[in-house]
C-alpha cells in the first residue's frame, strides 16, 4: 500500500494500540478484536521472543489489518518484519542508519523524535511524519504546540504517557495523525485471549476519540411568523433566549434552530457533534451508516457532512464541534 494510503489510513484510526505480545497464540485473538470494532491498525513491537511469528500470524490470517513492526533497532528486524510483509515500520528513538537502511529500501518507516535536533534531521531526510516519544515525558501537548510553529509540515504520532482520560488533548491537535499506546486494550484481557473484553476496550476509546454528542434539533416549521412564536415560547416555557437569524432562528445555546425555511428532512435535521469529522465517518461507515459524497466545507476544513438517509423523519448531519 502506498504511504500516504497507509498514513490516511492511521489518521482516519486516531488511535494506535502498540502491543507488546507475551505469546503468539494472543495475535489472533487481538487481531480480530481490532478488526470487529473497526480498527484499521495496529503495531507489535520487537520487545518479546515471539513477536515475529505474531506479526506473521496477524498478516495470513487478518491481511486487511495494517500491521507495523515496532521497538526496531536493528537491520536484522528490519530485513525480518520486511520479510514477513508488514506495512510500516516504527523505532523508538531516531537512529539515521536504520531510518536510511529502511528508507533505501522505499519502506514506510516512522522513527522516534525527541528533540529539534532530530525533527530537523528527519525533515532532512525527507520524512513527513515522526513518533514523539516518550510524549508525556517530553513536554506533552504544549510541546507539540511548540514544534508547530517553526515545524508546520510535520507530523506527529505520540506515544507514551497517554491514558484514556488524557488522549483526546492529543488528538484534537492538528499536526497529530494518532496515537500510540498500550493503555486502549487491558493486558490481562489480551493474556486472556479475551475477544468480547478486548471489543468493550476499544470501544470505549473509540467513544472518547469520536465524542459523539447531541448538538441541536432543527424543526422545520417553514413559516416565519410560526417561527419566532415558538422561539418565544421556548423563551417562556424554558428561559431559552433567542437569536434570529435570515433562515432559521436559534434558541438558547442553540440547542434548537427553528426554522423560517424548509430545510432538509421531512421533519427537519438533528445535528450530531463530533471532535474529528474524518474519523466519526471512518468508524460509523463500518456500522452501517451512509453518508453523502460531499462534506460541507469552511476555510478549507470539514466542518459537516450528512447522512444519506433520513431517521424518522430528521436528516442527521455530523459537525464538528
Amino acid at each position: 500500500m502506498e504511504k500516504a494510503k497507509i498514513l490516511k489510513k492511521i489518521r482516519d484510526c486516531g488511535i494506535l494500540p502498540v502491543i507488546a505480545l507475551n505469546d503468539a497464540d494472543q495475535a489472533l485473538p487481538l487481531a480480530k478484536a481490532c478488526v470487529e470494532s473497526g480498527l484499521d491498525a495496529i503495531e507489535v513491537t520487537f520487545r518479546t521472543d515471539c513477536a515475529a511469528e505474531a506479526m506473521k500470524l496477524i498478516k495470513k490470517e487478518y491481511p486487511e489489518l495494517l500491521l507495523g513492526a515496532g521497538t526496531v533497532l536493528t537491520k536484522g528486524q528490519v530485513d525480518q518484519a520486511i520479510a514477513i510483509g508488514v506495512d510500516f515500520i516504527v523505532t523508538p528513538g531516531f537512529n539515521p542508519e536504520i531510518v536510511r537502511y529502511v528508507m533505501s529500501k522505499d519502506f514506510p518507516i516512522t522513527p522516534g523524535i525527541s528533540s529539534a535536533g532530530e525533527i530537523e534531521m528527519a525533515m532532512m531526510m525527507g520524512l513527513d511524519t515522526v513518533k514523539f516519544f516518550p510524549a508525556e515525558q517530553l513536554g506533552g501537548v504544549p510541546a507539540l504546540k511548540a514544534y508547530n510553529g517553526p515545524y508546520k509540515k510535520l507530523m506527529f504520532i505520540p506515544t507514551g504517557g497517554m491514558t484514556i482520560d488524557n488522549f483526546t488533548t492529543y488528538t484534537a491537535l492538528d499536526n497529530v495523525v494518532a496515537i500510540g499506546g498500550s493503555f486502549m486494550i487491558n493486558k490481562k484481557h489480551i493474556a486472556d485471549k479475551d475477544v468480547d473484553a478486548m471489543k468493550a476496550d476499544i470501544k470505549a476509546a473509540v467513544d472518547r476519540l469520536l465524542g459523539i454528542r447531541l448538538s441541536h434539533i432543527g424543526l422545520n416549521i417553514g413559516d416565519s411568523e410560526e417561527a419566532l412564536r415558538i422561539a418565544k415560547m421556548f423563551e417562556q416555557f424554558f428561559h431559552m433566549e433567542y437569536k434570529e437569524g435570515n433562515s432559521s432562528i436559534f434558541s438558547g445555546s442553540k440547542e434548537f434552530e427553528i426554522m423560517k425555511v424548509e430545510g432538509r428532512g421531512e421533519k427537519g435535521h438533528i445535528g450530531i457533534g463530533v471532535n474529528d469529522i474524518d474519523r466519526a465517518v471512518n468508524y460509523l461507515s463500518k456500522r452501517g451508516v451512509r453518508f453523502e459524497d460531499e462534506a460541507i466545507v469552511k476555510d478549507g476544513k470539514k466542518i459537516a457532512i450528512y447522512f444519506k438517509d433520513e431517521i424518522c423523519g430528521f436528516a442527521f448531519h455530523l459537525m464538528k464541534i
